[in-house]
């Protein structure tokens, strides 16, 4: 189908406006934008070489993308401008290709009648079934503008979770990989090179370097079945952790690692209280915001645990028994959610809540950091020194003699 481009001026403001339209003829677009209550300036068409869809390799939809999106879209409503303009100018502005395309199928769906809600779930990697129910709560009570800018605040909010996250986990292992690194490339291709000079010196060697010598002869002889290893066992674990079990299994290790499984925790925790009182604070019904908080954890035992959560509320029973019983949450956490339950305020108790959470994990994960790089940097310091001192002490010895 053809693009055109056009210009045009909003009879409610009297703006210029422009932006590209798919349609199948010119006539088409400017039936669109009098609906959308643009007069038509100019319609041209674009030319056909530029308008080629270039594939993509990879990329997404970010969390960024959906935040600038739900606060520019607000603000738009707010205005008083018909939804379908605002899709319209968003998918125009928009810089990721592939949001452009989304925005843009969207706002078509809206134009055939179909509800905001149901076109953007035909979108899930860029609108979750979160960001959805919230749409839709918004469109059934008539405060979408309102439902957008809780949207945006949320997040904004998980953007930042999101990165602590990466900061608590993949900051340790990449130190670690680097460390491992370090030692292997030292053992294969630094120790052999004193090697050959101590087999010209025909002198004793101590023991530590003998033991430095040993280690190197294992690291060059076993090297590409150990690089193979490594590969196939990471390769494995991605696969296992892609399986109910094994995800099941890695995140409750990963919770009883010391510091940083209190750290995740917290984090798991922020973001539930996060996302259930973003939902009930846009009128989600509790048993639907159990559902979707559970689907969005993040950590798959706190996902079960919160689907039982959910079990035991559909059963009648309040929500704060079931939480106290699994043990997973912390006594804070139960007395927030028990107070809020009986004060009829429970999504403003989880927002507090998520509050207090967010700035215990910044704090544990600062001291995470903190504690992390001194420990590395001896760890390391300790065993490069040792390897150098080791191949430098037939040398000395040798030295030593030589004076005498």
């Amino acid at each position: 189908m053809p693009v055109y481009k056009y210009t045009g001026r909003s009879r409610s403001g009297g703006a210029t406006v422009s932006g590209e339209r798919e349609a199948p003829s010119s006539e088409a677009v400017a039936a669109m934008l009098r609906a959308e209550q643009i007069f038509p300036l100019e319609i041209k068409q674009k030319n056909p070489l530029l308008s080629l869809k270039i594939p993509s390799f990879g990329g997404g939809v970010s969390q960024k993308d959906v935040a600038l999106f739900s606060k520019q879209f607000s603000v738009m409503l707010d205005s008083g401008l018909p939804l379908v303009q605002c899709l319209g100018i968003l998918s125009a502005q928009a810089e990721n290709p592939i949001f452009k395309e989304i925005l843009s199928q969207v706002r078509e769906d809206v134009e055939s009648g179909t509800t905001l809600a149901e076109a953007m779930k035909k979108h899930p990697k860029a609108f979750d079934d979160l960001y959805v129910s919230m749409i839709s709560a918004g469109e059934a009570g008539g405060v979408l503008d309102i439902i957008l800018r809780r949207l945006t605040t949320f997040v904004e909010k998980n953007m930042k979770l999101r990165k602590s996250l990466i900061a608590a986990s993949v900051y340790p292992a990449v130190v670690s990989v680097v460390a491992v690194g370090i030692i292997f490339i030292m053992l294969v291709w630094v120790v052999p090179v004193f090697v050959s000079l101590f087999e010209g010196l025909n002198a004793p060697l101590p023991l530590p370097t003998r033991m430095i010598i040993a280690a190197s002869n294992l690291a060059v002889q076993f090297s590409l079945p150990f690089i193979a290893l490594v590969i196939i066992g990471v390769v494995s674990l991605r696969y296992y952790y892609r399986t109910e079990n094994g995800k099941l299994a890695i995140d409750i290790l990963t919770l009883k690692i010391p510091l940083l499984g209190m750290t995740l925790k917290k984090l798991a925790i922020a973001r539930f209280s996060l996302t259930l009182s973003t939902l009930l604070n846009g009128g989600i019904p509790l048993m639907e915001g159990l559902a979707i908080t559970a689907e969005t954890a993040g950590n798959a035992s706190i996902r079960n645990a919160l689907v039982q959560v959910r079990s035991d509320v559909s059963e009648g029973k309040n929500l704060v028994e079931p939480m106290r019983r699994l043990n997973i949450f912390p006594s804070m956490v139960t007395q927030i959610v028990g107070v809020g339950e009986e004060t009829g305020e429970l999504d403003q108790m989880l927002e507090k809540l998520a509050d207090y959470y967010e700035q215990e994990a910044d704090d544990a994960i600062a001291n995470l950091l903190t504690l992390i790089e001194p420990v590395m940097i001896v760890f390391l310091g300790g065993i490069v020194g040792g390897i150098v001192v080791s191949m430098y002490l037939p040398i000395f010895t040798l030295i030593g003699h030589l004076s005498r």
